[in-house]
């Protein structure tokens, strides 16, 4: 999974960008085939915002979250984006599971 952080008008530091790996790195069990994540963090007066898109086959997930410190922010982002992830997963499911019924 490759996960790019960038800040608007904000620095990304180093711990803010290991606590992103390490939260968004959950979303990684749900594929067997890479992601791409692009995460943005910034200030939206007075809450800490963090948005995401995730990149898998086929679509792309967004999902966005305040807090009221980035930390928070982005736990809120990972709880998200993990619900679309599994909503994701089960759309396609009942796509595959429908079976066509055979004309003989």
């Amino acid at each position: 999974m490759r996960i790019e952080t960038y800040g608007q008008q904000l620095e990304v530091t180093p711990a803010l960008n290991e606590y992103v790996q390490s939260k968004l790195q959950r979303l990684d069990r749900h594929f067997d085939q890479p992601i791409e994540v692009r995460v943005q963090l910034g200030l939206r007066k007075p809450a800490h915002h963090a948005a995401a898109d995730l990149i898998v086959p086929g679509k792309t997930l967004h999902a966005d979250a305040d807090g009221e410190n980035m930390y928070a922010a982005i736990d809120l982002l990972a709880d998200k984006l993990d619900r679309l992830v599994v909503k994701h997963k089960e759309k396609q499911q009942q796509y595959t599971a429908r079976v066509v019924p055979d004309t003989l």
